[in-house]
């Protein structure tokens, strides 16, 4: 079984783009299934029950939704053995551009959309840097030259990745994207496997279920931001 981790910002068009390609997938004879992985809420999975595509729906709720994924990675990937998929596709929103879900020698795919703003892949991190493939959506809102602009933005990040032009409602661009799910490594265990980044930084006494504001109050994992000393004017 090929597992492929697709992750984005909220409202990128991971779904609508999936949806895409898991129809042409069917229509090669290859059978996907998806693990979608988020924060709080998510009504993906019907979507996805709707076309009859094999779903897990995990919530994190109050945990690092990276972490939480990690811990049950293993234990997805073996729920799309038992069915005897031939793609397990995981899905999840890098709400914070630092997230780092990719796992080394499974396809990488993160997914843009030309609608965040032309510095936003400036901005982002491992999401991007380390990803095999970029979808780039939502091409169709934009001018051509902003789709250039955002495109040598995304380049600039990361230099090796195949850079693909997606669009969720009609489909464009979703041949060649399939097939190269369809060509990825197969993936027998995860045990013992490493990602390819390290995770957000955890644990402070917030993640812990702190509420309060201070010094006093916070402990663990934190970090101070520089301040340059201010000289206040002299009152006469």
């Amino acid at each position: 079984m090929k597992l492929i981790t697709v992750a984005g910002p909220p409202s990128s068009g991971k779904t609508s783009m999936l949806l895409r390609v898991i129809d042409w997938l069917k229509e090669q004879g290859l059978q996907a299934g998806v693990v979608k992985f988020d924060c709080v809420a998510s009504k993906d999975d019907e979507r996805y029950r709707a076309k009859e595509v094999p779903v897990l729906l995990g919530l994190a709720g109050n945990l690092c939704p990276d972490h939480y994924f990690v811990t049950n990675i293993e234990a997805c990937a073996r729920w799309g053995q038992s069915l005897g998929l031939d793609i397990l596709i995981s899905e999840s929103a890098g709400l914070c551009n630092r997230c780092s879900p990719f796992i080394r020698r499974a396809l990488a795919v993160c997914v843009i959309d030309n609608l965040s703003g032309a510095n936003t892949p400036t901005k982002m991190g491992p999401l991007l840097k380390q990803a095999d493939i970029v979808a780039i959506t939502k091409g169709d809102i934009v001018s051509q030259a902003e789709r250039e602009v955002f495109q040598y933005q995304v380049r600039k990040v990361n230099a090796r990745a195949e850079i693909l032009h997606i669009n969720g409602l009609t489909g464009q661009g979703k041949e060649r994207l399939g097939a190269l799910l369809a060509q990825a490594e197969d993936i027998d265990d995860l045990d013992g496997r490493k990602l390819r980044f390290s995770m957000p930084a955890a644990v402070c006494s917030y993640c812990l279920g702190e509420t309060r504001i201070g010094h006093d109050y916070q402990m663990g994992n934190v970090k101070s931001i520089a301040i340059p000393d201010v000289s206040r004017p002299e009152v006469s």
